[in-house]
């Protein structure tokens, strides 16, 4: 990276994890560099945290960067309040700045997104089309009452629980059985690792058990499908579906989300969405439930299932007005511009006879 650099004093964007430490080690070697570090996935409270043997090596490689950006302000605070616990270093809760081994690091919330006007390709095939196609090869009637869900195969995405409120819902509401069917894509993921292994044989035997509990005439309550999709094939999903079920037990975004609202050019389905993601604290029309009570999930299946078609407008509106407006263009140019204020804001300081409010 420093030998690419053209300049000293380069904008370089570091993203995600794996890279956490990264940024100080490029500070070491280019300290006249503005460094934005985007973390894409949540930021624990410092009770969870202290577990990590190598916490305060984490914490110092990502303080090497000029910027620290998370997906929502929960994150950046549980960010500083872990700093706070655990480094020597000035944290100023009014400006969200963090001063550690005399530089500065800015905490931010650049809540990320999805491309605005999806590709035309995705948009071309029209929603009674993908209606009647998705239902033809999963073997289900042509006015057949559909959910999907798409994830990797991880236990993150509150499968699980996911299945556990399918299963509830046709316990509480017996007429939904042989009339709904709910499609789990589930892409699979890092399966040399045992845990997710046992994962998949869990998620595996649980739609199983649904499925011959609930066996009357009539399609299966879960189609699940362990397979990778292409992007065309799972909007088409999502166009034809008539609820999006995002249950995931802690996610930084949840981008499935956006992309189910983006897909619904015809302003109809119903997005039922885990509290503990960061699209639901933007996507508020979305019916936001805790993906553990299962009761209260197969009420908001319910709700979703017997919506009238008015209300799902009103609220497909707002959320596809939400995501064209916050899109992932917006997301990387918010970035850019702090990036470009701080050194601006630098290159004034340094100036001979400058000084500093």
């Amino acid at each position: 990276m420093v030998s690419e650099s053209k300049t000293k004093n380069p904008i370089i964007l570091v993203q995600d994890y794996h890279f956490a430490l990264l940024p100080k080690m490029i500070r070491e070697q280019l300290p006249d560099a503005t460094i934005i570090t985007f973390w894409h996935i949540p930021w624990p409270n410092p009770e969870s945290f202290a577990i990590c043997p190598w916490r305060d090596e984490v914490l110092a490689g990502l303080l090497g960067s000029s910027i620290l950006g998370f997906h929502t302000q929960f994150h950046c605070n549980n960010f500083v309040d872990t700093v706070d616990r655990f480094l020597e270093a000035r944290v100023d809760r009014e400006s969200f700045n963090v001063s550690f081994g005399g530089k500065l690091t800015a905490v931010r919330r650049y809540p990320i997104s999805i491309a605005w006007p999806p590709e035309p390709q995705v948009l071309q095939k029209p929603v009674a089309d993908c209606r009647a196609a998705i239902r033809q090869l999963n073997d289900l009637p042509p006015e057949h009452k559909l959910g999907i869900g798409v994830d990797r195969l991880d236990y993150t995405k509150g499968i699980i629980e996911r299945f556990r409120a399918i299963e509830r819902l046709l316990e509480l509401n017996p007429q939904w059985i042989g009339q709904f069917t709910f499609v789990q894509i589930a892409a699979p993921t890092r399966a040399g690792i045992d845990e997710y292994q046992h994962h998949e044989a869990q998620v595996r035997a649980m739609a199983t058990r649904i499925n011959t509990r609930f066996a009357r005439q009539g399609p299966p309550p879960i189609v699940l499908k362990v397979e990778h999709h292409e992007p065309l094939a799972v909007y088409e999903y999502c166009r034809a579906a008539d609820l999006c079920f995002v249950s995931s037990l802690h996610d930084g975004m949840n981008l499935v989300a956006k992309e189910f609202v983006a897909a619904r050019d015809d302003e109809r389905g119903v997005l039922v969405l885990s509290q503990f993601t960061g699209a639901a604290r933007e996507l508020a029309e979305a019916l936001i439930v805790n993906p553990y009570d299962a009761d209260q999930c197969a009420a908001a299946l319910h709700m979703a299932l017997t919506m009238p078609v008015a209300e799902q407008r009103d609220r497909m509106r707002l959320m596809r007005g939400l995501v064209a407006e916050f899109n992932v263009f917006r997301w990387a140019g918010r970035m850019l511009l702090d990036a470009a204020a701080m050194r601006r804001r630098g290159r004034l300081i340094d100036k001979p006879g400058a000084t500093s409010a």
